[in-house]
């Protein structure tokens, strides 16, 4: 089983997010410059030059981005902010959407894009949108990296912001690439006849093993373990990380009993769902298997 795209639970968070936790931060007050009135004289130095802002400061500047691969650098510095980025982030809900800038695609083909900033100089995040100001549509945001489907003949508006998560300055150099999403991860995995119990602490212990390859942020075991008791029965889980690098590694959950009192000797059945996730797409194994508990299982 596969999950793709949305359909992915938690594959395409429109919540700005990190570690799982949102983020609010307040933004610094800037001093742009000083006049000084003394004596009813105004005191004017010399000030330097002022850098432009960047060409596609605006939503009406989007520099539109053609084959893929796309990298570019831009200085962000003399970026601003205004309505059309508070628009554009009034579901995703950034910290803040300072020295923004905005760049456009239009695909030829459905698929997936991964959009990548994470060797900026600053905080720097992306907000991906469809429509006109006023009236966005979010598809995708989120600091560092983030992927998203998308359908031929759309045009899609991508915002790079500094979301001040670093806690200070405005932009800097935004180190940005686009390119399609890479495919899905592959997945298998195993789950051992034999599994063992514990009966001081009435937990049981399942394993087996897992291959994953390909382009992954996460992945992980998660075991469901049913007992029959008597007439009762002991139902736990347990979760464990694994490591995807193209080779095939055990696995081993420990399991508590949250409903029921202890794992103990005899048969049991184990519902095991192996993930791994990579930025657009995840892949699933799910397995379901008899057991057969013992103290060295």
């Amino acid at each position: 089983m596969r999950l793709h795209g949305a359909g992915a639970a938690g594959a395409i968070n429109v919540r700005y997010a990190r570690k799982g936790k949102y983020v609010r931060v307040n933004r610094l007050t800037r001093r742009i410059g000083a006049v000084v009135l003394t004596g009813g004289l105004v005191m004017v130095g010399a000030a330097p030059a002022q850098a432009a802002a960047p060409t596609n400061d605006t939503f009406g500047g989007a520099i539109s981005i053609g084959t893929l691969p796309f990298t570019t650098t831009l200085d962000t510095t003399e970026a601003t902010t205004d309505a059309d980025d508070a628009n554009a982030n009034e579901i995703c809900g950034a910290p803040a959407t300072d020295a923004s800038v905005w760049y456009s695609t239009t695909p030829s083909v459905d698929g997936g894009l991964l959009v990548d900033v994470s060797e900026s100089s600053y905080s720097a995040g992306v907000l991906v949108v469809i429509g006109t100001p006023g009236a966005f549509e979010i598809i995708a945001c989120g600091p560092v990296r983030i992927a998203f489907p998308v359908t031929a003949g759309i045009t899609y508006y991508l915002l790079m912001i500094d979301d001040q998560l670093d806690g200070g300055g405005n932009g800097g150099t935004l180190v940005l690439t686009v390119d399609e999403a890479p495919p899905p991860p592959t997945l298998a995995a195993t789950v051992d006849p034999t599994a063992g119990f514990d009966p001081k602490t009435g937990s049981a212990t399942v394993h087996g093993t897992i291959t994953c390859t390909g382009v992954v942020d996460f992945a992980f075991v998660d075991v469901e373990l049913h007992q029959k008791v008597g007439r009762g029965e002991v139902v736990g889980v347990g979760s464990m990380e694994v490591t995807c690098d193209e080779k095939t590694r055990p696995w081993s959950v420990e399991i508590f009993p949250f409903f029921g009192t202890k794992f103990s000797g005899g048969k049991g059945a184990s519902l095991t769902f192996a993930v791994a996730c990579g930025p657009f797409d995840c892949a699933i194994d799910f397995q379901e298997h008899p057991v057969q508990l013992s103290r060295r299982g």
